[in-house]
């Protein structure tokens, strides 16, 4: 039996890492100044970031239903008998809800997986998923894959300012600190798929230093656990700050796998340019 992948565009999983992988990426939408555009399709994270900048409204929506259904359609023709579909923390976006109502209609048993989490901790999950599932797995066994890398796996995260978490409504228990919001640079985290205070910090070179204390302290888990482990560092319109961060945890965890990843229009409408992530994703063994 095959089995393939549907993700969505959160995964923000570099085009060439997909190469030779049956995985189908499906475009959540963002609005701005009214109009809508397909995430990585129509509009990128340059786009956001000076939208967000000169206060033009943004905003951010699921696919269809129909987007899902199409998804898992195209991966039956092409030989699927199972799909394994993997999405953005149902405590942050809608989306999964989009994907369990086209399941059930697909073509072809279709388990759908709520990642409780964003980003690269989502796009190891499904390259992790999707080399085993090349390798011949059951699409349980991919799944598993899958569920386990999530679960196992955390993200911090700095960012300027709450405002856009809080605009967008994703601020979760870290609302808590926006009254304080212009004397702190907090340090947010994944937890249960919800946005959850970690520290405050009063700079944000201090907050950066303490973020790069918290991954790789993630990361020497895992690898003294016996464990290998990838790491990848997001940023919104940070470049520079997210190349020094990355070498600098590259230094620390040696033999870890790296990526810098801009993130992208949806997630970056909500988190603003200037913000700095961490997900550690150890590998799941066997």
């Amino acid at each position: 039996m095959a089995t393939a992948i549907v993700t969505d565009s959160t995964a923000y999983l570099p085009a060439e890492l997909l190469e030779g992988l049956d995985v189908r990426v499906v475009p959540l939408h963002v609005v701005v100044g009214g109009r809508a555009f397909r995430e990585g399709v129509d509009i990128g994270p340059s786009e956001v970031a000076a939208a967000l900048r000169a206060f033009t409204p943004v905003s951010t929506s699921r696919p269809a239903p129909q987007a899902f259904l199409d998804a898992y359609a195209a991966a039956a023709a092409a030989g699927a008998d199972a799909v394994v579909s993997v999405h953005i923390s149902a405590e942050l976006s809608s989306t999964l809800g989009g994907a369990e109502l086209a399941a059930a209609q697909a073509p072809v048993p279709v388990t759908v997986i709520d990642s409780r989490a964003l980003g690269m901790v989502m796009g190891y999950a499904v390259l992790a998923g999707a080399r085993r599932a090349a390798a011949g797995a059951s699409a349980d066994e991919v799944a598993r894959v899958v569920r386990e890398t999530c679960a196992g796996a955390s993200v911090v995260f700095y960012v300027d300012t709450l405002e856009f978490l809080r605009r967008g409504g994703r601020i979760g228990r870290a609302g808590a600190l926006v009254g304080s919001a212009l004397a702190i640079k907090p340090i947010l985290g994944l937890r249960d798929g919800q946005i959850v205070p970690l520290e405050r910090v009063r700079t944000a070179t201090r907050a950066i230093g303490r973020l790069e204390d918290l991954a790789a302290e993630a990361a020497q888990l895992a690898v003294d656990a016996g464990r290998e482990v990838d790491l990848a560092v997001h940023h919104l319109d940070s470049a520079e700050r997210a190349a020094r961060l990355a070498e600098r945890l590259a230094e620390r965890v040696p033999g870890a796998g790296m990526r810098v990843v801009e993130l992208g229009a949806v997630v970056g409408a909500h988190v603003g340019p200037g913000t700095l992530a961490v997900a550690v994703v150890p590998r799941v063994a066997g």
